[in-house]
């Protein structure tokens, strides 16, 4: 027996490829702005965009980036191998532009009066990460 077998049955966790380019841009002081237009792929940097509308009060515009960022990283996810369900681990850096979109979802769509999809968003992270769940609040 691995010392890494499922002993619970459910399916591995999934750990995103790492592409440091949109954190590294981001860390380097670039916008989140370019990094999205530089790599539209990267979860993180439209989470990043979603965080600062919303910081400003535009609420709908946060909630245009956190999709785009959820749905760029549910594609990236079913390319690695995620069936729709399954852990996507917080400790796994890579996964926390995804993480980090979904959180940004739930509270825009709570903000908007949208509360199915808040509560909807709010189970799939803590689902998915119960640490990204309490790290992210």
């Amino acid at each position: 027996m691995s010392i890494h077998e499922n002993l619970l049955g459910g399916p591995p966790p999934t750990h995103l490829p790492d592409d440091p380019g949109p954190r590294e841009l981001l860390a380097s002081g670039g916008s989140p702005a370019d990094a999205a237009a530089t790599v539209p792929t990267s979860s993180l940097a439209w989470a990043r965009l979603a965080d600062e509308a919303f910081e400003r009060g535009s609420v709908v515009e946060s909630y245009a980036y956190a999709r785009t960022g959820y749905h760029r990283g549910l594609d990236a996810l079913r390319r690695s191998g995620w069936k729709g369900h399954g852990p996507v681990p917080w400790e796994h850096e890579p996964n926390r532009g995804f993480l980090r979109a979904l959180h940004a979802l739930a509270r825009a769509a709570q903000s908007i009066g949208e509360q199915e999809e808040y509560e909807r968003c709010s189970q799939f992270l803590k689902d998915s990460s119960p640490t990204a769940a309490q790290v992210l609040g």
